[in-house]
């Protein structure tokens, strides 16, 4: 005689929740790709993403309605529900981390060292998108006010150094952070200032932002100011301060680190300042 061996019935639910998960997981990673690859114009490639994190939400609580179902009914499907429950949580864990950032930091897109005169935008503001983009112009005294309180520690850098070697030094660490160039002007003797235009990207999206360095000699020294803008959305989470802070320091420790006759290789003896 054979003998039967009859399968549990499996929890519909449980597949469809997997199915969703999966689904969320595969649109999750074509929007990021679509952002990271400008293929999209911002607002549907934000869509697809967004769309992507309401099907995790969506598979989450089907496989905790599948969940119920298999407890009480006592159908297989347990494993489909669990990994349509950590695939959903991985995928909204980071939204929900930022969501927290955005609650605790200052709505604010744009931060600079000098609110007064802040670094203008030029050969970025002709290739920033026009449509849906943040204004080129540095919002005025309300931005200002919320990064003071926000980021008390985003200063004007003073160094004393030559124009041109911290021109110098600034692209050599804008190179190394392999932000894209737009635009590059030494300063020149005459108080012209030097500047950088470059482009830097977020690490997981891919966001484009904006950021220009003003080199400026201040008699003796040179005075140097950072503007980080972001082209899309009212809120930056803390990406442009974060990046400010973090190239103050980069620049400080590399002026820290040049021997002391490439820092002022051309010393003005104390007869001729008189």
């Amino acid at each position: 005689m054979r003998r039967r061996i009859t399968e549990e019935p499996l929890s519909r639910l449980a597949v469809w929740a997997r199915r969703l998960a999966l689904f969320a997981l595969a649109t999750a990673i074509l929007g990021t790709l679509i952002v990271r690859a400008g293929l999209l114009d911002m607002v549907p490639a934000l869509a697809t993403v967004a769309g992507a994190l309401v099907l995790a939400v969506a598979a989450i609580l089907t496989a905790m309605a599948a969940l119920v179902v298999i407890w009480r009914e006592g159908v297989d499907g347990l494993g489909h529900a669990l990994w349509a429950l950590l695939i959903g949580a991985a995928l909204i864990a980071y939204p929900g981390y930022l969501a927290g950032k955005a609650y605790r930091l200052p709505m604010i897109y744009d931060v600079t060292t000098d609110p007064d005169d802040p670094p203008r935008l030029e050969a970025l503001a002709r290739i920033r998108p026009r449509s849906g983009s943040n204004p080129v112009a540095y919002p005025g005294a309300t931005f200002a006010e919320q990064q003071r309180k926000a980021y008390p520690n985003v200063q004007p850098i003073e160094l004393a150094v030559l124009p041109r070697i911290a021109y110098d030094v600034v692209y050599g660490v804008v190179t190394k952070r392999k932000w894209r160039v737009v635009d590059a002007r030494r300063p020149q003797s005459r108080g012209r200032d030097g500047h950088i235009e470059a482009v830097a990207r977020t690490p997981i999206m891919g966001f484009r932002d904006d950021v220009i360095i003003r080199i400026r000699g201040v008699e003796d020294s040179v005075r140097i100011d950072i503007r980080s803008s972001s082209r899309y959305g009212w809120h930056d989470l803390g990406t442009n301060a974060a990046r400010v802070a973090a190239l103050i320091e980069d620049i400080e420790a590399a002026v820290a680190a040049l021997p002391p006759a490439r820092r002022n290789p051309d010393p003005v003896p104390q007869e001729r300042r008189r």
